[in-house]
């Protein structure tokens, strides 16, 4: 018991909020790296159950997505960790036996099958995730951001703005859909509306599309981006600018 313990009180508040922050963080993780495959959240757990990489439940990564897993066994981060790492090595090596136990698998993973990686382009292991999620280590730094609903249509605005540099679409869509370094049709095509200014990104979609978008920006030239956080900065400041004028 605290009590009226000032001292006692500063502790608990503060394991409660790196808690709080951990589940955040964790959260985060789990949601861009769905967003970015465009997986349901039956892709996971079906590859953990194929592969053997432990248990791992639907409800399980629902719930750690929206940051309403308070206490997961340590089973979980085992099994993302591996999934992890096979898909870091790509699905060539476990393609034969996705083949013959889950083909409906397969064709979802060689649409997408990206994996988490931190700093020096490493997998993330079951150790990162159980400490980001504790709130005992900072997310890495290449994920370090986060999007609000209330900002995503202005966001996409300066984006439209950034890559188009005021023309219109028709002008220069070409050379700017050769600069996103996506494949799923789904996504090029969002980018493409997004840009057209047919429609805007959500604050989910822009968590997931961030990191591409950012890849995007530095192979069309003319901005100094030196990560997600400097470049979601300069949307920021390109929102405002229009926004203003």
């Amino acid at each position: 018991m605290t009590g009226n313990d000032p001292q006692a009180n500063r502790f608990v508040n503060g394991y409660r909020g790196r808690l709080s922050d951990g589940r955040r963080a964790m959260a985060h993780l789990i949601h861009v790296w769905h967003e970015r495959n465009g997986w349901s959240h039956k892709v996971l757990p079906a590859l953990a159950e194929c592969l053997d990489l432990g248990r791992l439940h639907n409800s399980q990564i629902s719930n750690l997505r929206n940051g309403k897993l308070a206490s997961p066994g340590p089973e979980v981060f085992l099994a993302l960790s591996q999934a992890n790492a096979i898909l870091h090595e790509g699905i060539e090596p476990i393609e034969a036996r996705l083949k013959e136990v889950h083909p409906e698998l397969l064709k979802v993973l060689s649409d997408s099958c990206l994996s988490l990686e931190g700093q020096g382009g490493k997998p993330l292991g079951a150790g990162e995730f159980f400490e980001i999620f504790l709130g005992l280590a900072p997310i890495p730094e290449c994920f370090d951001w986060f999007i609000e609903e209330e900002e995503a249509a202005d966001l996409s605005a300066a984006l439209a703005d950034c890559f188009c540099a005021g023309r219109s679409w028709r002008q220069c869509g070409d050379r700017v859909l050769t600069a996103y370094p996506v494949s799923n049709s789904v996504r090029r095509e969002r980018f493409c509306e997004v840009m057209a200014g047919i429609r805007d990104y959500t604050a989910e979609e822009l968590d997931g599309e961030l990191l591409d978008l950012c890849s995007a920006l530095r192979n069309l030239g003319g901005f100094d981006v030196r990560g997600t956080k400097d470049f979601l900065e300069i949307l920021r400041s390109r929102a405002e600018v229009l926004k203003q004028g």
